[in-house]
């Protein structure tokens, strides 16, 4: 995949068949990137407004990557910044607490007619919805993306070491979350 990457982000910046590539970098990351936002901001409408923002970004700064990461590194840590920032807006503009992220979520995930799960799946979905922001960020990144913890940390700019106890931290609350409901 590297070398795909490496091929694509040259014809990316060298503008020949930028658009081509384009598309080529859209159906290669798309599903993937829509389904971290997802996780991040729960929304289907939401998350496509943001998928599409994500995407002109890296078409307006495609010739300022610096491949000092690789291609996903960077898609991702732009998603995440979007997505994040997109929850900053939200608490801003309604005057949401820490906690009324977290209800925001919850309410917006029950509501959803996109999202079709079993019954564990949702129970599962509405614990790590409890979570706080950064413990939710990286169990999503650990848990479903199967990120490794080093790619997390150039996602997220953080030390392995510090990723490993927000994992460690949420799962913990997890299981709580499931005994509670026994």
């Amino acid at each position: 995949m590297v070398d795909k990457d490496k091929d694509l982000i040259s014809a990316l910046k060298t503008g020949g068949n930028k658009e081509i590539a384009f598309q080529l970098l859209v159906k290669t990351y798309q599903q993937r990137l829509y389904w971290h936002i997802r996780k991040i901001v729960v929304s289907h409408d939401d998350t496509d407004d943001l998928l599409q923002n994500v995407f002109i970004k890296v078409w307006k700064n495609i010739d300022n990557f610096r491949e000092d990461s690789t291609l996903f590194t960077w898609l991702f840590r732009i998603a995440t910044n979007e997505s994040l920032s997109f929850l900053q807006q939200k608490k801003r503009r309604n005057i949401l607490s820490i906690d009324g992220v977290s209800d925001y979520l919850v309410e917006a995930f029950e509501s959803d007619a996109h999202f079709e799960g079993e019954d564990l799946q949702k129970r599962l979905q509405l614990a790590v919805l409890q979570l706080p922001e950064k413990q939710r960020l990286v169990f999503n990144m650990k848990y479903y993306d199967e990120m490794k913890y080093e790619e997390m940390a150039e996602i997220l700019k953080t030390s392995v070491g510090a990723l490993k106890a927000s994992y460690h931290h949420a799962v913990k609350k997890i299981e709580a979350h499931f005994e509670g409901e026994k």
